[in-house]
């Protein structure tokens, strides 16, 4: 099944994620940073801030207006909105309607990057994507729409916004935030290098708990690709952007050329030897992986299959991302080489 009307439901997508920007905005000059990071609800899925409650109250009343007006019935997924018996946090509008009656599945990340906002230190990431309703389940691989807007830091004025379907290419928007106005469009372009020398390649280290794992994964791919280190020279760097839909962002603008995120991986290996591990990714954060699929990342789970996951909150999900073919086929063997070997080796 595909989608009608796509460009309307895109249009509605850049609504509600203009909303949740203009409702941070109001919130951040209301009240002190302090307050922003206080941590007010923790749920199955991650920790809820000051800020998040803003964005949350948006999008609820978005939908409800949006089903109203637009006549469609479509189950929204977002953390925090509600709690369901199986612990997945959804709700069908019109409220009134069974979820049998819906068109599509709506997932919702308003605020990809939480930490990065409430201390104003860098863009967090509103995320949207859009399935055909399926009554056994919708996963990531049902996407057929997707936007993902920047939610910038007081001082930034510029804001991008990029957009894709499955049957078009990945295009952005970038809005002068002082006059609400687009001030221009374009189609952005990954990397076309194909080393890794020189570049931002990441292995995902974000909080205490499994970053000596990473570590090592990350400095054995680093020689095998580009060498050991030499004195004075630095070959590799990495970026802990703390937002998934930050880290496509790098990737599709050209910024960076490789990205891995293999907590769930460290998650069981660390679990099996009774160790807790901390946060991991899950469906609401990679809902934009269409877009930066159509824009020319290749994007993949760790073991080099094809990403997929149930549209939920609580799923944990790990992907590896390459800004182009020949640096899938550079880095991926190294890559399933080098987690096997620390993750079977590491005591």
């Amino acid at each position: 099944m595909q989608l009608n009307n796509a460009d309307k439901l895109i249009e509605r997508l850049k609504q509600l994620h203009s909303g949740i920007r203009a409702a941070i905005m109001r919130r951040r000059a209301q009240v002190p940073l302090e307050r922003l990071a206080r941590a007010v609800e923790t749920t199955e899925s991650d920790v809820q801030f000051d800020i998040d409650v803003a964005a949350e109250e948006r999008i609820l009343e978005f939908c409800r207006n949006w089903a109203e007006t637009d006549g469609v019935c479509f189950v929204l997924v977002a953390e925090g909105i509600s709690r369901s018996p199986g612990g997945t946090e959804r709700v069908v509008f019109p409220e009134s309607e069974m979820e049998d009656r819906a068109d599509f599945a709506l997932i919702v990340d308003p605020i990809d990057g939480t930490r990065e906002l409430m201390y104003d230190k860098r863009s967090a990431w509103a995320l949207s994507g859009i399935a055909p309703y399926r009554p056994t389940g919708c996963t990531l691989a049902d996407i057929e729409i997707a936007v993902q807007t920047e939610l910038p830091p007081s001082k930034q004025t510029l804001a991008d916004t990029l957009m894709a379907t499955t049957s078009s290419t990945t295009v952005g928007e970038r809005v002068d935030l002082t006059s609400g106005e687009v001030v221009g469009t374009f189609r952005p372009t990954p990397s076309g290098e194909r080393r890794l020398d020189q570049s931002f390649a990441t292995v995902s280290k974000f909080f205490p708990g499994g970053k000596e794992l990473a570590a090592r994964i990350e400095e054995l791919l680093a020689e095998r690709i580009v060498g050991p280190v030499r004195d004075g020279r630095a070959a590799i760097f990495d970026d802990e952007y703390i937002s998934i839909g930050g880290q496509f962002y790098e990737l599709i603008m050209g910024h960076d050329r490789f990205i891995a995120d293999i907590r769930p991986l460290m998650a069981e290996w660390l679990a099996s030897r009774g160790i807790e591990f901390g946060l991991c990714a899950h469906p609401y954060d990679l809902c934009t992986e269409l877009v930066a699929r159509q824009a020319g990342v290749l994007v993949s789970r760790p073991d080099g299959r094809p990403l997929d996951a149930p549209l939920d909150t609580v799923t944990n999900v790990g992907w590896v991302g390459y800004a182009n073919e020949a640096l899938k086929d550079l880095i991926e063997p190294h890559l399933q080489e080098v987690m096997a070997e620390v993750l079977s080796h590491s005591s």
